[in-house]
């Protein structure tokens, strides 16, 4: 086992957190090109746009540390599981008020998924061959700028961002108000009431830079009709690792 490896200067084990709160959390991210990574752009850009090569590079750098290739995988599956849900239930309406088109983007409630560091589950009646295209279309939409379909707002980061949210704001007011019924009570309701309203943009930050990557190692292997650990039927895609 190797642990020799060196940071190269200029460059940190931790860049795939990148909390650059700039971006836009759900504007469509421009493409990628060439000059994106080359030349007077690569500056800002290796500070505020994922890097192809990072989670290799971070792979390379801690090697050391075990499970580190997992953690870095269930990453990227967990991304491109979103954006195969968005792309197999997108229904786009483009309409046009004034000289601005729009487009809206329809959730399939329907369809769900699971993420392993070994590929993912898709629950939902799918035909496998739209399944298949959906899976390839959404790896190639994400490694080519549409970050924000690795964002889902069903996403169950999203359910754990709001119950820990709601449980610290509860006991700290908890311990700040007065243990008086009424007080209690007042003050639990304005914690409930500013968890949810905090909670879908956290939930969203914690999905961007912990529980997702853009699945730039990721290549799709098969597509294969089996049942999870609880029994339930669903598509399994699985992927592997390439550098």
């Amino acid at each position: 086992m190797n642990t020799s490896t060196s940071v190269q200067s200029g460059s940190s084990p931790f860049d795939f957190f990148n909390f650059d709160l700039s971006l836009p959390f759900t504007d469509k991210v421009p493409q990628v090109t060439e000059n994106t990574f080359v030349g007077k752009n690569s500056a800002s850009a290796s500070t505020n746009f994922p890097q192809p090569t990072q989670d290799a590079e971070l792979l390379k750098q801690l090697s050391f540390i075990p499970g580190l290739k997992e953690i870095l995988m269930l990453r990227q599956v967990h991304a491109l599981e979103h954006a195969t849900v968005w792309v197999l239930s997108e229904s786009k309406s483009v309409y046009t008020h004034g000289t601005e088109a729009n487009t809206v983007q329809v959730d399939n409630e329907l369809l769900g998924g699971l993420s392993t560091e070994q590929g993912f589950y898709l629950y939902g009646e799918v035909n496998i061959s739209d399944l298949r295209r959906a899976v390839t279309l959404a790896l190639h939409r994400l490694t080519n700028g549409e970050w924000d379909l690795a964002v889902h707002p069903r996403c169950g980061t999203n359910l754990s961002v709001a119950m820990l949210l709601t449980a610290g704001l509860a006991v700290g007011v908890n311990l700040l108000l007065p243990f008086r019924p009424i007080e209690q009570l007042i003050g639990l309701g304005l914690a409930a009431t500013t968890a949810s309203e905090l909670a879908p943009d956290l939930g969203t930050m914690a999905q961007r830079y912990l529980t997702t990557a853009i699945p730039f190692n990721l290549k799709i292997e098969n597509i294969i009709r089996k049942r999870d650990v609880w029994g339930r039927d669903a598509h399994f895609i699985k992927v592997t690792w390439q550098e």
